[in-house]
């Protein structure tokens, strides 16, 4: 009996981004704060580069552990919001994984669950990243939209929604 595929179940096969972006959700779950559980995926000519997550510094507690690490910070509107500083952000980790194994991401597209933070933005940057795609937007990442459309670097959703965290946990 020949082997095919039927025309159906090709129709399910993910594009190269929701494949990665399903990847980046996958890598998520190893996420060590609860808050804004976020993985990401970096891939170059639609191969796997490197990954990261949201986690403590190698051989620090994790809020798993140890609880939050919580600081409050007053933006220019005057809106006070709560962010966890005991962790690493999963772009950070992404980057540092390929700085630690000696690949270079430059020219490369970061998969990630949400707008990078305003200083994610400038390490991808001056990385070379050229493509972001977030499955959500940041609600605070309106600067870094506009730090990426600066530099010339392509950003794509795939919800035009904000992602939904705790704040205060």
């Amino acid at each position: 009996m020949p082997n095919h595929i039927n025309k159906k179940d090709t129709d399910q096969r993910p594009s190269w981004d929701d494949y990665f972006m399903e990847v980046a959700n996958a890598i998520s779950k190893r996420a060590t704060c609860n808050r804004g559980k976020s993985g990401c995926v970096i891939a170059k000519d639609r191969q796997f580069i490197v990954s990261g997550y949201v986690g403590s510094p190698s051989g620090f507690p994790h809020c798993d552990e140890a609880g939050h690490h919580m600081k409050k910070i007053t933006h220019e509107d005057g809106n006070t919001t709560e962010h966890c500083m005991r962790t690493v952000h999963a772009e950070q980790n992404a980057i540092c994984q390929a700085a630690k194994i000696g690949v270079s991401i430059a020219d490369a597209t970061i998969y990630t669950r949400m707008t990078p933070c305003r200083t994610c933005a400038m390490l991808l940057i001056n990385c070379g990243i050229k493509r972001v795609v977030c499955e959500r937007k940041y609600h605070q990442g309106e600067e870094s939209e506009q730090m990426f459309k600066d530099a010339g670097i392509e950003i794509v959703y795939k919800h035009n929604e904000h992602q939904q965290y705790s704040n205060t946990e």
